[in-house]
């Protein structure tokens, strides 16, 4: 559907710090602020399931090794 453009340390990186916000309305009060987190946690959670993040495609950036 995507194509990739992340390597897997990235996505593992992006899925740990999803696993940290995505809670912070339960953690935290529920303010706009944590509601704010929990959704940049969740866009997260989907770049490090697809592999494909947004602004890398429109910066044209890709992080993935090329198949030799």
């Amino acid at each position: 559907m995507f194509e990739k453009n992340q390597n897997k340390s990235e996505r593992v990186l992006r899925a740990l710090i999803a696993v940290l916000l995505i809670p912070a309305p339960f953690a935290l009060e529920s303010t706009p602020y944590s509601m704010a987190l929990a959704g940049v946690g969740f866009i997260l959670l989907f770049n490090a399931i697809s592999g494909t993040c947004m602004t890398y495609k429109m910066l044209g950036v890709n992080t993935c090794k090329l198949p030799d």
